[in-house]
């Protein structure tokens, strides 16, 4: 797993300009299958809408696609698709829908307010960084238990769950890349008594 920059959430915002209502969506997605049934949902949604114009961007397969969905070749999805790439965003879908009010917008235009309106999505969704965590496990006695949870919160991990029996078993998370610090200095806090487990590996916010 490599850390990666993505949407934090599902958000919508709408833009007007020269009587033409912009409505873009942003979304984090996982898969290709999520992207499209967004841009369906979207579209059915907004069924009487002149344009539903979108574009996304999957770290898997290294995958950028757009549409124009009628609008002139260039000032529609790829402006849309600049949006997401000049963020450097990725595993996110932006639809923006355009219902068109009598006045022309020309090529410049249209690519000014469909960037605008991604970009307002994309702001309005906000901007995380996911990156990869391992979950450990330590079983310890209770004279360590102190140590270990101030040297877990000292390198930003997490605990998760801690059960006290005849000794007090520590379920937690650390980023990975604390992974070799985290092992030096659990060996000198416990002159190399407690030894941990790696449970699972996980990829969430910082």
């Amino acid at each position: 797993m490599d850390s990666y920059i993505t949407l934090g959430q599902y958000a919508a915002e709408e833009y007007i300009v020269k009587k033409s209502k912009f409505i873009g969506y942003a979304k984090p997605i996982k898969c290709e299958q999520d992207a499209l049934a967004f841009i369906e949902e979207i579209r059915k949604k907004h069924w009487d809408a002149t344009h539903n114009v979108y574009a996304y961007s999957l770290r898997e397969g290294s995958i950028k696609r757009f549409s124009d969905d009628g609008e002139p070749q260039g000032t529609a999805g790829m402006p849309v698709l600049n949006v997401i790439t000049q963020e450097g965003i990725t595993d996110c879908v932006v639809v923006v829908t355009r219902y068109f009010g009598g006045i022309l917008l020309g090529g410049g235009g249209l690519v000014r307010a469909y960037s605008h309106s991604a970009k307002l999505a994309v702001d309005a969704a906000g901007i995380i960084t996911l990156v990869p965590w391992l979950v450990l496990n330590i079983s310890c006695d209770y004279n360590l238990y102190g140590k270990i949870e101030s040297l877990v919160r000292e390198l930003g991990g997490v605990m998760d769950d801690t059960q006290f029996t005849d000794c007090v078993n520590i379920t937690f998370r650390i980023e990975k890349e604390t992974l070799n610090a985290f092992d030096k200095k659990l060996k000198d806090i416990t002159n190399g008594k407690v030894e941990f487990a790696i449970i699972d590996e996980i990829i969430s916010a910082k």
